[in-house]
C-alpha cells in the first residue's frame, strides 16, 4: 500500500492553484473513471477514501454480477493514490485535480478485481526478470455531432463550411483544421495530464481520427491512455461532439483500434527482442508464439463488446487471425521495419474500446509465457493473408467467452479477476440477447 503522506511539494502545489478538490479516480473494467472527490484540504491531510470492492466489476448497463459480488460479499477497499499521477483537471471551471488511485484489499495487498491491479502484477514478474515492457498505443476514434437519441444513426459534426464529411477526406488536412478548436484543446489537455502525443491523422472513416501516444513504460502509457480517453469525451462534450470509441459505430465504414506496440529492454536499457548481432533473438520469437498461443484465450480483454466483433470484417485492415509478419497490414501481429534497437511487436487486435490496463496486460502477459514456456511461432506470412486464411479468432464475444473461461486467463491473472471479468460480460451479454434490433423489425416484422 502506498504512503498516506503527501509527498514534498505537492501540497504548496495544490494551494497554489487554490484547488477545491481532488478525485481519486480508477478505471473500472470498462476503462470508465470511478472513485471519490475529496477537498483538497482533507487530501493534503492524508485522509484516506474507501469505496466497496466491486466497483471496478460495474457493467456497462450499470448492473453488478450475481450476489457473491455484492452485499456483506462486497468488502471496501482503500483507494491508495499513486501520488505521481497527480495533475489539474483541465476541463474543470473551478479547479480541481485529479490522481489515479490502486484499490488496496483490507490485507494491504492489489485487489485483483481492479484492471490496474492487474497491470500491476504482469510486470511485476518482468521485473523479476529484470526486464521492462515499453509500449505505444495507437488511439483511434469517431468525432460526431452531439447524440442524444440512440435509436438513431451517428452522423458527422456540421463543419463550419457547412458539410458534414462523406469520404474523400482521409490523411487530409481539412477537416482537421475544421475542428481546430477540438483539437487546440484536446491537446492543452494532455500537457497539462502529462500525455507525450506524437502523430495525428485523419482516418479512413468519415470523421475518424487517430492519435498516437509516444512510447514508454507500460503502466504509465496505461494510466495515460485512460486519461486520454476521458478528455476525449470531455472536452468533445464542451464542443458539442461526441467523441466515439466504439469499435465499429457505423456500418460499412472502417472500425476504430488501439493497435499496440511492444518491446522489452533489461536494465542496461537493451532491447531483449535482438540479439548480439542484431537478429531476431529467442525472447522475441518466444514472445510471438505466446501472442498466437494465447490471444484467441484473452479475446474478451480485447475485445469487450458485442459491438467489438464487427470490426473484424476482411479488407478492411482489422485482423481476423494471429499470423505475424514483417511491415505486413493483413496479418494480426505485425513487426515493424526497424532498427535491432527498436524492434516490436504490434499487437493490431484490440479495438479501441478496450480498457488499456487489461488489454497490456493480456498481450504483455501472454507474450512472456510464450517466453517461459520456451514456445516456437508460425513461419512468418508473406502477401495478404485475408485471402490466404480463414479466420481463426472468436467471432462474437458469446464465443470468446467460452473461449476464456476454458482457457489460460485463471492460470495469468488469477480466478478472482477471471471469473469476475466473466460475470460482468454474462451480465451485458444477457441484456444484449434481450434487445430487438432495427434489423429484425425492418426484415422480419413482415414475414407469415
Amino acid at each position: 500500500m502506498s504512503d498516506v503522506r503527501l509527498p514534498a511539494g505537492l501540497a504548496e502545489w495544490l494551494q497554489q492553484r487554490k484547488v477545491r478538490d481532488v478525485e481519486l479516480a480508477f478505471a473500472d473494467v470498462h476503462g470508465f473513471p470511478r472513485g471519490k472527490t475529496l477537498p483538497a484540504a482533507a487530501f493534503i491531510q492524508g485522509q484516506q477514501l474507501r469505496i466497496a470492492r466491486a466497483v471496478p466489476l460495474q457493467s456497462c448497463i450499470g448492473e453488478f454480477p450475481d450476489y457473491s459480488y455484492y452485499g456483506e460479499h462486497d468488502p471496501d477497499v482503500t483507494l491508495a493514490p499513486d501520488y505521481g499521477t497527480l495533475k489539474a483537471v483541465p476541463w474543470a471551471r473551478t479547479p480541481r485535480a485529479l490522481v489515479i488511485c490502486d484499490c488496496i484489499d483490507h490485507d494491504g495487498s492489489l485487489s485483483p478485481l481492479a484492471p490496474r491491479s492487474v497491470l500491476k502484477r504482469v510486470l511485476e514478474r518482468y521485473a523479476a526478470r529484470g526486464w521492462t515492457p515499453i509500449v505505444a498505443p495507437e488511439l483511434e476514434f469517431y468525432l460526431f455531432a452531439a447524440h442524444e437519441d440512440p435509436a438513431r444513426p451517428f452522423q458527422p459534426p456540421r463543419l463550419p463550411g457547412g458539410r458534414r464529411e462523406a469520404g474523400f477526406d482521409a490523411f487530409g488536412f481539412s477537416a482537421l483544421g475544421e475542428l481546430e478548436a477540438f483539437f487546440d484543446e484536446l491537446y492543452q489537455a494532455c500537457e497539462t495530464l502529462g500525455i507525450a502525443t506524437d502523430t495525428c491523422v485523419h482516418e479512413m472513416g468519415p470523421s475518424q481520427f487517430e492519435i498516437n501516444l509516444k512510447h514508454g513504460d507500460a503502466l504509465k502509457l496505461a494510466d495515460d491512455t485512460f486519461l486520454f480517453k476521458t478528455a476525449l469525451k470531455e472536452i468533445g462534450q464542451r464542443h458539442g461532439l461526441s467523441a466515439v470509441c466504439m469499435a465499429k459505430p457505423l456500418p460499412g465504414q472502417p472500425g476504430s483500434s488501439m493497435h499496440i506496440h511492444q518491446s522489452v529492454v533489461d536494465q542496461a536499457g537493451r532491447n531483449v527482442f535482438s540479439g548480439a548481432g542484431g537478429s531476431e533473438s529467442q525472447a522475441f520469437f518466444g514472445f510471438i508464439a505466446g501472442l498466437q498461443r494465447f490471444l484467441p484465450e484473452l479475446m474478451p480483454m480485447f475485445c469487450p463488446n458485442p459491438n467489438s466483433y464487427r470490426r473484424f470484417v476482411k479488407g478492411m485492415a482489422a485482423p481476423v487471425n494471429l499470423s505475424w509478419g514483417l511491415d505486413n497490414r493483413s496479418v494480426g501481429l505485425r513487426v515493424p521495419v526497424s532498427g535491432p534497437e527498436a524492434r516490436r511487436v504490434e499487437n493490431r487486435l484490440p479495438g479501441c474500446d478496450a480498457n488499456p490496463y487489461l488489454a497490456l496486460a493480456a498481450s504483455l502477459g501472454a507474450g512472456l509465457a510464450g517466453i517461459e514456456q520456451g514456445l516456437i511461432p508460425d513461419e512468418a506470412a508473406h502477401g495478404n493473408v485475408f485471402k490466404q486464411q480463414a479466420a481463426s479468432l472468436p467471432a462474437t464475444l458469446d464465443a470468446a467467452c467460452a473461449a476464456m473461461a476454458a482457457g489460460c486467463a485463471e492460470s495469468l491473472f488469477g480466478a478472482d479477476f477471471s471469473r469476475g471479468y466473466l460475470a460482468v460480460k454474462e451480465v451485458e451479454l444477457t441484456d444484449y440477447h434481450r434487445q430487438v434490433s432495427t434489423w429484425e423489425r425492418q426484415y422480419l416484422g413482415f414475414l407469415v
